[in-house]
């Protein structure tokens, strides 16, 4: 992989404002690592840059699937490559900003081979959960894959949806394609981990966002979202955290006074996930976007890396 800056942190920690900065003074191609935010319509719920800012700093990877359809790590290290790649050779530095940590994984490390997306499969899956409920799903998936059944959490249905998946197709577990991690591809990038150094800020970011979201109009996008032929409650990009909150107040589950505290409660919990995961990574540079010096020591960091592999403002 040709030299990035990957630009990477809890959701809510302000990573897009950083990515977009940095565009603002240097020649760049910002590359989207967010597994919600390739589809088309899920633009509220996903804190989806807006119409004017992508008109004026494009994303790649935004945009590009309907939400009837699937998308995986797998592809999403292709197309992330593909897009690094064209950025350089067109003179500009590749800077993937995101926060989903497989994706993540994925582009740095590459993945096993594995059984392709069957979508017939998935959604017979789906059915079944539908019926029985995902906690009695995981308890089939630990039937099939102890290894998996213990790694994946109750409360992951894309992940123990996957894993059935991919145990059903081929008739072997999981697990057994996980052979740990392959060589270092982005050797030669910039890693750099924003998140608020005051665990309470995160959290008061992350509700803020969400009482933002239901002013913008999550509700209504959902309902939009819910009339297209094809996309049902089961399908999995409605699970994305905050769409699943937000099907329960429309299901009549939830009260709308109580919408943003379980939004906000199942974001903290994906926030604490990506928080696991990026501390585990090797050769990141933490950066608190609360602190007023931040932006100008990233740009002054992104600027010496770029200028050490050619590429000046």
């Amino acid at each position: 992989m040709p030299p990035s800056v990957v630009i990477c942190g809890p959701t809510a920690a302000g990573k897009t404002e950083i990515a977009l900065e940095i565009a603002r003074r240097l020649p760049v191609r910002l590359i989207s690592a967010d597994s919600v935010q390739v589809y088309r319509g899920m633009d509220i719920g996903t804190a989806k840059p807006d119409a004017r800012t992508l008109a004026e700093f494009p994303h790649a990877l935004i945009d590009i699937r309907d939400p009837e359809e699937g998308y995986s790590a797998a592809e999403f290290a292709d197309d992330a490559g593909a897009e690094m790649a064209s950025a350089w050779s067109g003179g500009a530095l590749p800077v993937v900003v995101g926060g989903t940590a497989l994706y993540l994984r994925a582009l740095r490390y590459g993945l096993d081979a594995m059984p392709s997306a069957d979508a017939a499969l998935r959604q017979r899956i789906a059915d079944e959960a539908e019926a029985v409920g995902w906690p009695a799903m995981h308890g089939r998936l630990a039937k099939l894959d102890p290894q998996s059944g213990r790694r994946i959490r109750v409360s992951d249905p894309q992940r123990i949806q996957r894993a059935l998946e991919i145990c059903l197709a081929s008739g072997r577990p999981a697990s057994s394609f996980h052979r740990g991690r392959g060589p270092d591809r982005l050797v030669d990038s910039l890693f750099l981990v924003v998140s608020p150094a005051d665990r309470d800020q995160l959290h008061n970011r992350i509700e803020a966002r969400w009482s933002r979201m239901l002013e913008l109009g999550l509700v209504d996008e959902v309902e939009r979202l819910l009339k297209r032929p094809g996309l049902s409650r089961r399908s999995m990009a409605l699970r994305a955290v905050g769409y699943r909150q937000t099907l329960g107040y429309l299901d009549g589950a939830l009260a709308r006074e109580d919408l943003v505290d379980r939004a906000s409660a199942a974001t903290r919990q994906l926030a604490k996930r990506q928080l696991t995961a990026f501390r585990k990574w090797t050769g990141g540079m933490w950066y608190d976007p609360l602190n007023i010096r931040t932006i100008d020591r990233i740009i002054k960091r992104v600027s010496r890396f770029g200028a050490a592999k050619g590429i000046a403002p």
